[in-house]
């Protein structure tokens, strides 16, 4: 099951469990390999970016493909690529199904995209065939991906209104956050964001991983419980959520 990660500009995390801090905006997309089953977790910012970790994906599966993607929540960055893997099977937070599927919500997405400064014509072609959820998760859903159980939970809302994190057991528990933890920066509060509830969101995180668990950002190097911890007290002191 396992790879050879590094070779291919992954970090790996566990036996078939992995990492790509992607350029740019460093954001993280997670892979976790099944005996019949290829989990992504986010797809990039652009069709390019997507493609590019299509190619990795193959590259380190001998030939295999992604059969199913979570998206961590509905922020260009970490959405722009799903289009690319045709087929897959696509989770994400309750309600990001109908936030995608709008067009103005889709045109808000691409004029943050060129905002921060991806290309208006890649942002554009990103947007309009941008692919909503089909299978949303209100609780907790686990998937099977043949010899390997992985856990999808709606632990929002926080950094979004749709925040979905993935939890792989394991001798050490790994658990993919998307950006309701942020190593690289402060974490980021958008217009979309319900702080009085972000705090509250980590605590699930904590509680999903334990103390022992690894920790993946949206952004970032990887980090344990006390820096969400850590993360979720100044989160508490920034927004004055008790």
């Amino acid at each position: 099951m396992d790879a050879d990660w590094e070779a291919h500009g992954w970090e790996r995390l566990a036996d078939g469990v992995g990492r790509r801090r992607l350029p740019r905006w460093d954001a993280t997309a997670g892979l976790v390999l099944g005996e019949r089953g290829v989990l992504l977790y986010d797809t990039g910012s652009s069709l390019a970016e997507g493609a590019e970790l299509r190619s990795q994906v193959t590259a380190l599966t001998a030939g295999r493909k992604v059969t199913h993607i979570a998206l961590s929540h509905p922020h260009f960055d970490h959405v722009f690529g799903t289009a690319v893997f045709a087929g897959a099977e696509v989770f994400g937070a309750v309600g990001s199904d109908e936030l995608l599927g709008r067009p103005r919500e889709r045109e808000e997405l691409r004029s943050d995209a060129v905002r921060h400064g991806l290309d208006a014509a890649a942002a554009a072609e990103a947007a309009d065939v941008l692919v909503a959820p089909r299978h949303v998760v209100s609780g907790e859903w686990t998937l099977d991906l043949g010899g390997r159980q992985v856990l999808l939970a709606n632990v929002g809302p926080g950094h979004s209104g749709h925040d979905l994190a993935l939890c792989v057991p394991g001798t050490r528990e790994v658990v993919f956050c998307g950006d309701l933890v942020e190593e690289s920066g402060e974490p980021q509060a958008g217009p979309d964001a319900i702080p009085s509830r972000w705090p509250d969101a980590l605590d699930r995180l904590l509680g999903l991983g334990g103390e022992d668990a690894l920790y993946v950002p949206g952004h970032g190097a990887v980090v344990d419980a006390a820096f969400v911890r850590l993360q979720r007290e100044e989160l508490a002191r920034r927004f004055s959520v008790a």
